[in-house]
């Protein structure tokens, strides 16, 4: 499947490169490029290879960085949404052959940067038919736009009231500066 190009996809820089390793407190691994940026210009989701550099296998294709926005998803996972959506799922006709089809589009975007046999067909989050981890389908959400990851985008509009992508929450630690952006 032919796909277009992310609509906010960047190059990674050198400063990126240091400013993942603040936000993470070690170094980014199998960074292809910055899939989505804050307002400042800091790298909020980073697109990573399909295998680490030591040939690990690596599923999660679109990292979320940004300290403000991994702290907001892990308090909505510490709220149980994870298993209250999961149950949508098993319900929700509609929802389900929207999450499969963002499931087949993360799949088809790792398959972009070369091939895993170790995860074919395993996209990340717990797509396609539970819903595991909050960070992914946000990371997916952000680097893809509105209306491919409906739980992305719905996570995305929960969180809206303590963090949004159109806000800088950016941790004071990390150099503050909109060069490179």
């Amino acid at each position: 499947m032919a796909l277009d190009p992310l609509p906010y996809e960047t190059p990674v820089t050198e400063r990126d490169l240091d400013i993942f390793t603040q936000q993470l407190g070690r170094p980014m691994r199998a960074a292809v490029s910055v899939a989505r940026r804050c307002v400042c210009g800091h790298p909020a989701v980073v697109r990573t290879a399909p295998r680490l550099p030591d040939g690990t296998p690596f599923p999660t294709s679109f990292y979320l960085t940004l300290p403000a926005a991994t702290a907001s998803c892990s308090t909505l996972e510490s709220a149980g949404i994870m298993r209250d959506w999961t149950a949508r799922l098993e319900t929700d006709l509609d929802l389900a052959l929207a999450y499969n089809a963002a499931h087949e589009r993360y799949l088809a975007r790792r398959a972009e940067l070369g091939e895993c046999s170790e995860i074919d067909g395993i996209s990340a989050g717990g797509m396609p038919t539970r819903v595991k981890c909050i960070h992914v389908l946000v990371g997916h959400a952000l680097a893809e736009g509105p209306g491919v990851n409906p739980l992305g985008d719905e996570a995305l509009r929960v969180l809206a009231a303590t963090w949004s992508i159109d806000r800088c929450q950016c941790s004071e630690t990390t150099e503050h500066s909109t060069e490179g952006a």
